[in-house]
């Protein structure tokens, strides 16, 4: 159990109280609470507030209310340039034209950090940023010549495709599919054939994750256009996006023939990771069977779903919090799917909290594994909605 769990059973054993008769008093869902006792969900500040009131604790349960872990991730070492390098760039921000090599090698760095930033932390907090830093490399871009203006329209491409890619996630699918264009012209500009053709699977992304199949396949289709040209990991993301589409739009043998082809390439990527551009340092083995467990969840093949991304889950690492957000809301899914309503309850309280914070997308699929349950008749259904705060039907 958790320490809050712990003090939790402690004061509900002295004042002889039972789980229903307690979220009677407070009140909340049995279910919900039940959870929060035996340490398999976290309560909000609100609930603790609301148990202590309760239980007449004085505060107790408030205080003892872990706070949230701090992000797992290494601190930004470009974040503070020695007194050279920032006097660099201080004097290239004033005057675009003085931007050099070394400036141009810290924003490469400080992009890298900011990826891994945001795969903790989710796109909201980091928006405003990059687009400021976009904004900075595009004027270094007009203002340069020559070797390190190809570098720099090659760095603002990077740069354009992961604002499209934080703009999707908080659902402004216009301003990202805007960025996608322009990443896709800088890099055709700078002759980078892995950002041209990674743009074009993402494009693929956001018709899946709009649930547009047809365009999903069509556009992982073109990004495989650039064929040998790319590194394999690159192709092997237009496999897998292409095998994507064709799951989503229920068509096994394509779907699974793809993300053979696409096994095969992600191997050939791990053999030479150096090779492969910084933007794919999340791709291997092991998100492999992810997007494995995620085809086998659009094909309706629940338990063989649910089997692949628990086995997935287990080996990614917290520091990837809005991917274990996102695969765990599969997995809840999965698991409604296959009607098993306690498995199903336990992964989304599991995963409730983060969903929340950093990822809509899950939300929205956990949401659907409430529906999934509700079906059936399961009160896992209604536990799982209080825990993202809603109260009404899954949409």
């Amino acid at each position: 159990m958790s320490g809050f769990g712990d003090e939790l059973a402690r004061l509900m054993a002295a004042r002889g109280l039972g789980v229903r008769e307690l979220a009677r008093r407070v009140p909340c869902n049995p279910g919900h609470l039940s959870s929060v006792k035996n340490g398999r969900a976290r309560p909000s500040a609100e609930l603790a507030r609301a148990l202590d009131a309760a239980l007449d604790a004085g505060g107790q349960l408030a205080a003892v209310l872990e706070p949230r872990p701090p992000v797992p991730v290494a601190p930004l070492a470009s974040a503070a340039p020695d007194a050279d390098l920032l006097g660099r760039i201080t004097r290239a921000v004033d005057d675009p034209p003085r931007a050099d090599l070394p400036v141009v090698e810290w924003l490469e760095r400080t992009l890298d950090e900011h990826r891994r930033v945001e795969d903790y932390v989710g796109a909201g907090p980091l928006l405003g940023l990059i687009r400021a830093q976009l904004s900075v490399v595009a004027d270094f871009t007009r203002a340069t010549r020559g070797p390190l203006a190809d570098r720099l329209t090659a760095l603002a491409a990077e740069y354009a495709q992961f604002l499209a890619w934080m703009s999707i996630a908080v659902r402004d699918h216009a301003a990202g599919l805007a960025w996608y264009d322009r990443a896709h012209d800088w890099a055709q500009e700078a002759g980078d054939v892995n950002m041209a053709a990674t743009t074009l699977s993402m494009k693929a992304h956001l018709a899946w994750s709009t649930g547009d199949p047809r365009r999903c396949i069509q556009m992982a289709q073109a990004a495989r256009w650039y064929g040998q040209r790319v590194t394999p990991g690159v192709a092997g993301m237009a496999a897998q996006m292409e095998a994507r589409g064709h799951a989503l739009a229920g068509e096994a043998s394509p779907a699974r023939s793809l993300l053979d082809e696409a096994q095969t390439l992600i191997g050939r990527a791990a053999d030479k990771p150096e090779d492969e551009p910084p933007w794919m340092y999340f791709y291997g083995e092991n998100w492999f069977r992810l997007q494995r467990g995620m085809a086998e969840l659009h094909l309706g093949n629940w338990r063989t779903a649910a089997d692949l991304l628990a086995a997935g889950l287990e080996e990614l690492p917290e520091s990837y919090r809005r991917d274990r957000a996102w695969y765990g809301a599969c997995l809840a899914s999965a698991h409604a799917g296959a009607g098993d309503a306690e498995e199903a309850g336990a992964v989304a309280l599991r995963f409730a909290a983060s969903i929340a914070d950093v990822n809509s997308y899950a939300r929205g699929e956990l949401l659907g594994a409430a529906g999934k349950l509700q079906r059936i008749g399961a009160p896992q259904a209604a536990i799982i909605r209080e825990a993202l705060g809603e109260a009404g039907p899954a949409s």
